[in-house]
């Protein structure tokens, strides 16, 4: 039997959901929030941008805009979706002020503000806006110090957030990112194919045994790159994966992927 066979996981109860990616950049806010429009109507799950500075790929000063002023602004104009960062940067904010802006962000989305996080690694958002860049030990430390800060102010803000909002922490770090999903996270959300995934998933769940925690608690998400579902979707089905994310760039934010995701899922949850 190899890694990916399928095989019973505490984490398989959970429904197939599709994510999309919409990256901010290259574009005007406008085509951006015709784009989320238009994946709602199509019925996608999760609506994620990303929280960076400038462009990733493309024209490195090309058209961007910043993560949390435009996750406010799905709020009011989405009505079912979740919305999230995939991922916001923990270095970025004060983590007591983060965690305040993620609660106002789940209030005026009537509760469903995914907290997506994880310890950062594009160097040029650290250079140009005055961040410490330091090593990537450093970051993930920083990370586990601001998850509790995080969690806390959460129980202290008046009003509380409408629910307890779920985090999601990207990244497959074993030792060290891998162990903070175990301590913190609802949603683990990592890339590579099923071997990879189910690999992760395997040092997830160890890194759950060793605090008492049920891994069968924490959904798991993965990039789908431009894969299709025939592609690769039942490989990643069977070693536990629920969650499959979508990117799409700027200008043209081609859905058409999307769609088939989508009817992918439909087919699977009723099965």
């Amino acid at each position: 039997m190899t890694s990916t066979d399928a095989t019973p996981r505490p984490y398989s109860a959970f429904p197939v959901r599709i994510g999309l990616q919409v990256q901010p950049q290259h574009a005007s806010y406008a085509d951006i929030r015709r784009t989320v429009a238009a994946a709602e109507e199509i019925g996608v799950d999760v609506a994620f941008n990303w929280d960076h500075f400038y462009p990733l790929s493309g024209e490195p000063d090309g058209l961007h805009f910043e993560c949390w002023t435009m996750l406010a602004a799905w709020a009011e104009a989405t009505e079912r979706v979740e919305i999230g960062a995939l991922v916001t940067c923990n270095s970025y904010r004060n983590p007591d002020l983060l965690a305040d802006m993620a609660r106002t962000v789940d209030h005026i989305s009537d509760g469903r503000l995914i907290l997506g996080i994880g310890s950062g690694w594009f160097e040029r958002d650290y250079d140009e806006y005055g961040y410490e860049f330091g090593t990537a030990g450093g970051r993930l430390d920083a990370l586990g110090e601001a998850l509790p800060r995080i969690e806390q102010r959460w129980t202290k803000l008046n009003p509380a957030p409408t629910r307890d909002i779920p985090v999601l922490i990207g990244g497959g770090g074993e030792k060290k990112t891998l162990k903070l999903v175990a301590q913190h996270a609802n949603i683990w959300h990592g890339f590579g194919d099923a071997e990879t995934i189910a690999h992760k998933h395997a040092v997830l769940d160890e890194h759950c045994k060793t605090i008492g925690r049920d891994p069968g608690e924490i959904e798991r998400s993965t990039g789908v790159g431009t894969k299709t579902p025939d592609q690769i979707g039942k490989s990643l089905l069977d070693v536990g994966t629920r969650l499959f994310t979508v990117s799409v760039s700027g200008p043209d934010y081609d859905l058409g992927l999307l769609r088939d995701w989508v009817a992918w899922r439909n087919e699977v949850n009723n099965a």
